[in-house]
Protein backbone atom coordinates (compact mmCIF):
# COMPACT_ATOMS: atom_id res chain seq x y z
CA UNK A 1 0.00 0.00 0.00
CA UNK A 2 1.28 4.00 -0.65
CA UNK A 3 0.39 6.29 1.75
CA UNK A 4 -0.19 9.97 -0.30
CA UNK A 5 0.06 13.24 1.79
CA UNK A 6 -2.88 15.55 0.88
CA UNK A 7 -2.45 19.02 0.14
CA UNK A 8 -6.29 21.20 -0.19
CA UNK A 9 -6.09 24.32 -1.47
CA UNK A 10 -8.08 27.44 -0.68
CA UNK A 11 -7.31 30.89 -1.46
CA UNK A 12 -3.65 29.32 -2.48
CA UNK A 13 -2.82 28.31 0.82
CA UNK A 14 -2.63 24.55 1.94
CA UNK A 15 -5.89 24.04 4.68
CA UNK A 16 -7.76 21.34 6.44
CA UNK A 17 -11.55 21.45 6.55
CA UNK A 18 -13.57 19.53 9.34
CA UNK A 19 -15.88 17.22 7.33
CA UNK A 20 -16.20 19.22 3.87
CA UNK A 21 -17.28 22.08 5.42
CA UNK A 22 -15.51 25.36 3.92
CA UNK A 23 -16.51 27.27 7.14
CA UNK A 24 -14.49 25.05 9.19
CA UNK A 25 -11.38 25.87 7.22
CA UNK A 26 -7.50 25.82 8.96
CA UNK A 27 -4.32 26.79 7.36
CA UNK A 28 -2.27 24.31 7.68
CA UNK A 29 0.70 26.01 5.81
CA UNK A 30 1.60 29.51 4.27
CA UNK A 31 3.45 27.33 0.95
CA UNK A 32 1.82 24.70 -1.24
CA UNK A 33 5.17 24.09 -3.24
CA UNK A 34 7.14 24.05 -0.01
CA UNK A 35 4.48 21.50 1.46
CA UNK A 36 5.18 19.32 -1.41
CA UNK A 37 8.85 19.56 -1.28
CA UNK A 38 9.03 18.94 2.13
CA UNK A 39 6.56 15.26 1.44
CA UNK A 40 8.99 14.88 -1.62
CA UNK A 41 11.89 14.71 0.88
CA UNK A 42 10.26 12.19 3.38
CA UNK A 43 9.94 9.98 0.24
CA UNK A 44 6.11 10.05 -0.26
CA UNK A 45 4.93 7.54 -3.44
CA UNK A 46 2.71 10.16 -4.60
CA UNK A 47 1.09 13.44 -3.72
CA UNK A 48 -2.87 13.63 -3.69
CA UNK A 49 -3.56 17.66 -3.89
CA UNK A 50 -7.14 19.29 -4.41
CA UNK A 51 -8.44 22.22 -5.34
CA UNK A 52 -11.00 23.46 -3.05
CA UNK A 53 -11.91 26.44 -4.48
CA UNK A 54 -12.07 24.81 -7.74
CA UNK A 55 -14.36 21.97 -6.80
CA UNK A 56 -16.71 24.58 -4.87
CA UNK A 57 -16.69 26.80 -7.88
CA UNK A 58 -16.92 24.43 -10.94
CA UNK A 59 -13.61 25.50 -12.50
CA UNK A 60 -9.52 25.61 -12.29
CA UNK A 61 -8.75 28.21 -9.90
CA UNK A 62 -5.69 27.03 -8.43
CA UNK A 63 -3.92 25.98 -11.56
CA UNK A 64 -0.58 27.59 -11.44
CA UNK A 65 -0.04 27.16 -7.80
CA UNK A 66 -0.89 23.16 -8.34
CA UNK A 67 1.47 23.04 -11.71
CA UNK A 68 4.16 25.09 -9.84
CA UNK A 69 4.33 22.44 -7.47
CA UNK A 70 3.90 19.15 -9.78
CA UNK A 71 7.13 20.78 -11.61
CA UNK A 72 9.01 21.13 -8.32
CA UNK A 73 9.16 17.82 -7.26
CA UNK A 74 9.79 14.35 -7.97
CA UNK A 75 7.04 11.90 -6.63
CA UNK A 76 4.29 11.68 -8.93
CA UNK A 77 1.19 14.14 -8.22
CA UNK A 78 -2.60 13.78 -9.04
CA UNK A 79 -5.00 16.50 -8.74
CA UNK A 80 -8.72 17.11 -8.40
CA UNK A 81 -11.14 19.76 -7.57
CA UNK A 82 -12.83 21.62 -10.51
CA UNK A 83 -12.11 19.51 -13.30
CA UNK A 84 -15.16 19.55 -15.42
CA UNK A 85 -13.52 19.16 -18.34
CA UNK A 86 -11.63 17.53 -21.60
CA UNK A 87 -9.49 20.85 -21.39
CA UNK A 88 -9.04 20.80 -17.81
CA UNK A 89 -7.74 17.46 -18.13
CA UNK A 90 -5.42 18.19 -20.80
CA UNK A 91 -4.24 20.90 -19.16
CA UNK A 92 -3.20 19.28 -16.03
CA UNK A 93 -1.80 16.50 -17.73
CA UNK A 94 0.09 18.61 -19.87
CA UNK A 95 1.69 20.58 -17.11
CA UNK A 96 2.99 17.33 -15.12
CA UNK A 97 0.25 15.43 -13.71
CA UNK A 98 0.76 12.19 -13.12
CA UNK A 99 -3.18 11.32 -12.64
CA UNK A 100 -6.16 13.36 -12.72
CA UNK A 101 -9.18 13.04 -10.50
CA UNK A 102 -13.27 13.53 -11.56
CA UNK A 103 -16.09 13.82 -9.08
CA UNK A 104 -18.97 15.92 -9.77
CA UNK A 105 -17.95 15.28 -13.67
CA UNK A 106 -18.42 11.18 -12.87
CA UNK A 107 -21.73 12.02 -11.86
CA UNK A 108 -22.99 14.74 -13.84
CA UNK A 109 -21.16 13.86 -17.08
CA UNK A 110 -20.14 9.67 -17.25
CA UNK A 111 -19.64 10.41 -21.01
CA UNK A 112 -16.81 12.48 -19.89
CA UNK A 113 -15.00 10.03 -18.15
CA UNK A 114 -15.38 8.14 -20.94
CA UNK A 115 -14.29 10.23 -23.28
CA UNK A 116 -10.86 10.75 -20.46
CA UNK A 117 -10.31 6.61 -19.73
CA UNK A 118 -10.30 5.87 -23.73
CA UNK A 119 -7.89 8.86 -24.24
CA UNK A 120 -5.95 8.46 -21.07
CA UNK A 121 -5.96 5.66 -19.65
CA UNK A 122 -4.90 4.98 -15.75
CA UNK A 123 -4.15 8.48 -15.91
CA UNK A 124 -7.72 8.97 -15.29
CA UNK A 125 -9.38 8.32 -11.81
CA UNK A 126 -12.57 9.28 -10.26
CA UNK A 127 -13.36 10.42 -6.65
CA UNK A 128 -16.21 8.88 -4.65
CA UNK A 129 -17.40 11.15 -1.96
CA UNK A 130 -20.01 9.79 -0.04
CA UNK A 131 -22.35 11.55 2.93
CA UNK A 132 -24.83 9.06 3.87
CA UNK A 133 -23.99 6.38 1.25
CA UNK A 134 -25.10 8.55 -1.22
CA UNK A 135 -22.38 10.42 -4.00
CA UNK A 136 -21.69 14.10 -3.47
CA UNK A 137 -20.33 16.58 -6.17
CA UNK A 138 -19.04 20.37 -6.01
CA UNK A 139 -16.74 20.13 -3.09
CA UNK A 140 -19.20 18.11 -1.55
CA UNK A 141 -22.19 20.52 -1.33
CA UNK A 142 -24.30 18.66 -3.38
CA UNK A 143 -25.39 15.48 -2.82
CA UNK A 144 -27.10 13.14 -5.42
CA UNK A 145 -29.30 10.17 -5.69
CA UNK A 146 -26.87 7.90 -6.42
CA UNK A 147 -24.76 5.20 -4.15
CA UNK A 148 -21.45 5.09 -3.96
CA UNK A 149 -21.81 1.31 -4.99
CA UNK A 150 -23.62 2.02 -7.77
CA UNK A 151 -21.17 4.96 -8.77
CA UNK A 152 -18.41 2.70 -8.17
CA UNK A 153 -19.60 0.04 -10.75
CA UNK A 154 -20.99 2.59 -13.73
CA UNK A 155 -17.21 4.27 -13.31
CA UNK A 156 -15.71 0.33 -13.88
CA UNK A 157 -18.03 -0.68 -16.31
CA UNK A 158 -15.86 2.59 -18.27
CA UNK A 159 -13.08 1.59 -18.07
CA UNK A 160 -11.77 3.39 -15.02
CA UNK A 161 -9.43 1.21 -12.71
CA UNK A 162 -8.94 4.18 -9.48
CA UNK A 163 -11.22 5.28 -7.15
CA UNK A 164 -10.52 7.78 -4.41
CA UNK A 165 -13.15 7.10 -1.85
CA UNK A 166 -14.20 9.43 1.15
CA UNK A 167 -16.57 9.13 3.41
CA UNK A 168 -17.42 12.57 4.46
CA UNK A 169 -18.43 12.29 7.97
CA UNK A 170 -14.90 10.82 8.74
CA UNK A 171 -13.24 13.07 6.90
CA UNK A 172 -10.70 15.77 9.05
CA UNK A 173 -12.22 14.06 12.23
CA UNK A 174 -9.20 11.48 12.89
CA UNK A 175 -12.05 8.84 14.34
CA UNK A 176 -10.62 6.45 11.78
CA UNK A 177 -11.60 5.19 8.06
CA UNK A 178 -15.00 3.80 6.56
CA UNK A 179 -13.53 0.65 6.39
CA UNK A 180 -17.25 -1.29 5.88
CA UNK A 181 -17.52 0.95 2.63
CA UNK A 182 -14.21 0.10 1.19
CA UNK A 183 -14.89 -3.89 1.99
CA UNK A 184 -18.08 -3.53 0.15
CA UNK A 185 -16.37 -2.19 -2.71
CA UNK A 186 -13.79 -4.90 -2.28
CA UNK A 187 -16.55 -7.50 -2.04
CA UNK A 188 -18.63 -5.96 -5.28
CA UNK A 189 -16.17 -4.07 -7.29
CA UNK A 190 -12.49 -5.15 -8.80
CA UNK A 191 -11.21 -1.62 -8.51
CA UNK A 192 -7.96 0.10 -7.33
CA UNK A 193 -9.26 1.51 -4.27
CA UNK A 194 -7.38 4.33 -2.58
CA UNK A 195 -9.08 5.25 1.19
CA UNK A 196 -9.45 8.81 2.15
CA UNK A 197 -11.04 10.55 5.24
CA UNK A 198 -10.82 9.65 9.38
CA UNK A 199 -6.89 8.24 9.20
CA UNK A 200 -5.57 8.79 12.63
CA UNK A 201 -1.70 7.38 13.23
CA UNK A 202 -0.30 3.93 12.45
CA UNK A 203 -3.14 1.93 13.03
CA UNK A 204 -5.23 2.98 10.77
CA UNK A 205 -2.45 2.30 7.90
CA UNK A 206 -2.01 -1.22 8.93
CA UNK A 207 -5.44 -1.82 9.05
CA UNK A 208 -5.93 -0.58 5.56
CA UNK A 209 -2.91 -2.29 4.43
CA UNK A 210 -4.67 -5.33 5.97
CA UNK A 211 -7.41 -5.28 3.72
CA UNK A 212 -5.25 -4.89 0.89
CA UNK A 213 -5.94 -1.25 -0.07
CA UNK A 214 -3.83 0.09 -2.80
CA UNK A 215 -3.84 3.59 -1.26
CA UNK A 216 -4.13 5.69 1.93
CA UNK A 217 -4.48 9.24 1.70
CA UNK A 218 -3.69 11.46 5.13
CA UNK A 219 -3.93 15.08 5.58
CA UNK A 220 -5.06 16.69 8.89
CA UNK A 221 -3.11 13.37 10.64
CA UNK A 222 0.53 14.86 9.05
CA UNK A 223 -0.21 18.04 9.84
CA UNK A 224 -1.45 17.55 13.63
CA UNK A 225 1.32 15.22 14.21
CA UNK A 226 -0.78 12.44 15.28
CA UNK A 227 0.90 10.18 11.92
CA UNK A 228 4.73 10.35 11.80
CA UNK A 229 4.83 10.48 7.21
CA UNK A 230 8.43 9.02 7.06
CA UNK A 231 7.03 5.77 9.96
CA UNK A 232 3.85 5.25 8.04
CA UNK A 233 6.12 4.87 4.36
CA UNK A 234 8.79 2.87 5.72
CA UNK A 235 6.19 0.41 7.48
CA UNK A 236 4.51 -0.42 4.49
CA UNK A 237 7.77 -0.79 2.68
CA UNK A 238 9.14 -2.94 5.42
CA UNK A 239 5.80 -5.02 5.09
CA UNK A 240 5.62 -4.99 1.30
CA UNK A 241 2.27 -3.67 2.39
Amino acid sequence: MIVLPAIDIMDGKPVRLFQGRFDEKTVVAESVRDTALRFDALGADFLHVVDLDGARFGSRRSFDTIIDAIQAVKMPVEVGGGIRTMEDIERYLEGGAARVILGTAAIEHPELVKEAVSRYGEKIAVGIDCKDGLAAGSGWLSVSRITYLELAKSMEEIGVRTVIVTDISKDGTLNGPNTEMLKQLQKETSLQLVASGGIRDLSHIQELAELGIYGAITGKAIYTGTLDLSEAIAVCRRESC
